[in-house]
């Protein structure tokens, strides 16, 4: 499949809740309060995901936010210019502090993960207090996007267990973590640049590839590398003959 296939293909392509919906699920399998709608398919659950379950050639683009809204109206154009989906992964916090940022995710036809409501690492935690961090979250994001979040989280940090995973199993989400991270986050004062996040997007490129990036900055200086190499990013993919790929495609078990 050559360029202009894969181009083809690609076109083609709030409040936190009370004290009752914060109660820790007794018991492991569907606990009480879980996500709505549809349970991912088991090839999701039972582990943490940083590859998808496919042999195709596609990416999908994923990005957390739990700063500012720096960037996000350049990511917001871009993919809607390319016609390429994307998945967003905000804290509660960030939707509760940035409604009109969430509620622009979800408006453009992106996908709203779930990122914890204060971003702590969750092996320092208890079942309770996973639970109230993911529950808490979820009602931000709905408040503020006035959408069905996806049944997928993301930890802080990255940092899992197998206790943490089974944890949000239970309470309905797979844990979508990632194949690669750009670093874009770390900015020029990290000493990361637009071409080293681009080469770490195109190094990590393998069929099913979650590659994880930010909207936002880290360090208050309104730069966004991401941002900036998202163009240059879908167009390497395209010539390594990917093609961008919707998560929700993963939420039933026929998916390929």
């Amino acid at each position: 499949m050559g360029r202009r296939t894969a181009l083809a293909a690609l076109l083609a392509a709030g409040l936190v809740p009370g004290p009752s919906a914060l109660a820790a699920p007794a018991a492991r399998g569907r606990a009480a309060g879980a996500a709505a709608g549809p349970r991912p398919p088991a090839a999701l659950l039972g582990q943490e995901i940083r590859r998808l379950p496919t042999s195709r050639r596609v990416v999908a683009l994923t990005f957390n936010a739990a700063w500012d809204a720096s960037g996000l109206s350049a990511v917001l154009a871009e993919l809607r210019r390319r016609k390429a989906p994307a998945t967003f992964f905000p804290t509660g916090r960030y939707a509760e502090n940035l409604p009109s940022a969430v509620r622009a995710m979800a408006e453009a036809g992106h996908g709203l993960g779930n990122h914890s409501y204060s971003h702590p690492y969750f092996d320092d935690l208890s079942t309770r207090e996973r639970a109230r961090e993911v529950r808490a979250a979820d009602a931000a994001i709905r408040t503020a996007s006035g959408a069905e979040p996806l049944p997928f989280f993301r930890f802080p940090y990255s940092s899992t267990t197998v206790d943490a995973v089974a944890d949000v199993n239970d309470l309905g989400y797979a844990a979508i973590e990632f194949t690669s991270d750009t670093n874009g986050y770390l900015g020029p004062s990290g000493g990361m640049t637009v071409d080293e996040a681009v080469r770490r997007a195109v190094d990590s490129l393998v069929p099913g590839a979650v590659l994880q990036m930010h909207v936002g900055s880290s360090t208050d200086d309104g730069v966004v590398l991401d941002a900036e190499a998202l163009p240059r990013i879908i167009d390497a993919a395209l010539e390594e003959e990917y093609a961008v790929v919707d998560l929700r495609e993963f939420l039933t078990a026929a998916a390929p």
